[in-house]
């Protein structure tokens, strides 16, 4: 039996094609048909071609639906119960999973920590932008949810942005009454800042240049807007705040534009300086404040400006940041570390995510939708596809 999905076919092109539908592999899976999944800002690092994602592969991490089939060991979960999985795939019986550090896994990819759906070198799990997706250790990994379609959109980005916004406050240990500057309001930095006021951040500050963005950060997250293409962002929070916020968070990773360099389009790769965003993160955050980096680094980079950033080494300010006596924290989130009380805050009115989403269209639309994402189009947020 075949199935459409969404195929890598090269850099900058992906396609709809007929694949081979996903099967109960191991007693633990469940198959689910996919109501909602999303196109991720991660997914462009592979579309854009800077990693080593080979032609073939199915993409989508962000995945709900409702179960159709359900492996014979399976306890929790049965046919026509509406979950969504997080993008982390995780066993939830090695030491890290123990822990809770799911985004960590050491028994899903073997020689790696971690793995994931329809991402490169997270494992051999098909993505889910498709009609149909195979679910490993589905007691462990999937989030049941109320039956129907009532919070759709909002349910759907537990599985990345809204954990992921989430698990950037917890980084920087943003406590009620702090002042924080993110950086990036992309999908995920949207949501950090809307983490941000959930958890009653006094002052809140939102670093971009596409004006759609920082509005709706403004509208959703009573945040102040910062465009870096008018001035030094570090300067522009100073000037209205007084001084070093309390805490920092990097929404954007290793693609960050340099507002000094100059080039033919905004987004051309000659703009790029991965440490960019770090270093002024340095700059904004206070003696003894606390950064947090949610936004993607990566160990190799092929599409890299230069030589040294190609091997994911960055030119960070390190003596300032040990000069002021600041903290980081790094990685990927561990989504079901918040994913579940997060479901509850949706169902009960206290938090509605849904705002950030711009566009839900059919399957077929995803080629379309991934050009004007990667061109940053006004208008274009959060993406969600529909098979």
């Amino acid at each position: 039996m075949s199935m459409d999905a969404v195929v890598y076919k090269g850099e900058r092109e992906v396609a709809v094609e007929a694949v081979e539908e996903p099967q109960i592999q191991h007693p633990n899976d469940v198959v689910i048909d996919i109501t909602t999944t999303c196109i991720c800002g991660s997914d462009l690092h592979m579309y854009e071609g800077r990693t080593a994602a080979e032609p073939g592969i199915v993409f989508g991490h962000e995945n709900m639906g409702i179960v159709e089939e359900v492996g014979d060991a399976v306890s929790s979960l049965e046919v026509g119960d509406r979950v969504v999985a997080p993008f982390n795939v995780a066993c939830g019986f090695c030491e890290n999973c123990e822990n809770g550090y799911t985004g960590f896994c050491t028994n899903v990819n073997p020689g790696f920590a971690g793995g994931a759906y329809g991402y490169v070198a997270m494992g051999p799990y098909q993505g889910g932008q498709a009609e149909k997706l195979r679910i490993p250790y589905a007691d462990f990994n999937a989030l049941k949810l109320p039956d129907g379609r009532e919070h759709e959109d909002s349910f759907a980005l537990l599985a990345d942005i809204f954990p992921t916004g989430w698990h950037g406050t917890e980084l920087a240990n943003l406590e009620s009454g702090d002042s924080v500057a993110i950086y990036g309001a992309g999908p995920v930095g949207l949501m950090t800042a809307y983490s941000a006021k959930l958890k009653g951040a006094a002052e809140i500050y939102v670093v971009d240049r596409v004006p759609s963005r920082l509005a709706l950060a403004e509208e959703h997250c009573d945040a102040t807007p910062i465009n870096f293409e008018e001035g030094d962002p570090v300067e522009q929070i100073k000037e209205i705040h007084g001084g070093g916020v309390d805490k920092g968070v990097d929404a954007v990773g290793y693609q960050a534009i340099d507002p000094e360099k100059e080039a033919d389009s905004a987004y051309d790769p000659a703009r790029e300086n991965p440490a960019v965003v770090i270093n002024n993160l340095i700059r904004t955050v206070r003696p003894t404040g606390e950064l947090g980096i949610p936004g993607l680094y990566v160990p190799d980079d092929p599409g890299a400006p230069d030589e040294m950033a190609a091997q994911g080494r960055l030119g960070i300010d390190f003596g300032l940041l040990f000069e002021k006596g600041q903290a980081l924290g790094t990685g990927q989130c561990n989504v079901k570390e918040y994913n579940r009380q997060l479901r509850d805050m949706i169902i009960e009115g206290r938090a509605d995510p849904s705002w950030v989403v711009s566009h839900r269209v059919g399957l077929e639309d995803a080629p379309e939708m991934y050009e004007k994402f990667d061109n940053r189009e006004e208008g274009v947020t959060k993406v969600l596809l529909e098979p």
